[in-house]
């Protein structure tokens, strides 16, 4: 399955996203772009996002592009699960976008769920 990660620039996005899904046993599976890695710069995130199967919105963060980009999947009828950090409020509008909605407390425990 080839997944699209869409999450805040306003957090730790490498050592709490990246690299933990980069070494978990889910990349013998899938396959992630991760939209901040040099290599993927500069990008569309609306001509990419038809290409993928999923969407993995992490959401502690709110941001205006994430939204734009959680908004135009769902037009796509694309899955988007979303995970959020334990104790953060997230936007009440993701509830009418997707029926995932994940609360992790690290990142082992996100990569579990």
């Amino acid at each position: 399955m080839k997944i699209y990660v869409s999450h805040s620039s306003a957090f730790d996005y490498v050592n709490e996203l990246y690299t933990p899904l980069e070494q978990s046993d889910l990349t013998n599976n899938h396959s992630f772009f991760l939209p901040h890695k040099k290599e993927n710069l500069p990008m569309k995130p609306n001509s990419n996002i038809s290409n993928y199967d999923l969407i993995l919105a992490e959401v502690s963060y709110p941001s205006t592009g994430q939204g734009i980009e959680i908004g135009y999947a769902n037009c796509l009828d694309k899955p988007i699960v979303c995970v959020y950090k334990q104790g953060y409020k997230i936007s009440s509008a993701l509830k009418v976008t997707t029926n995932y909605l994940i609360e992790y407390s690290n990142a082992a425990d996100m990569i579990n769920k």
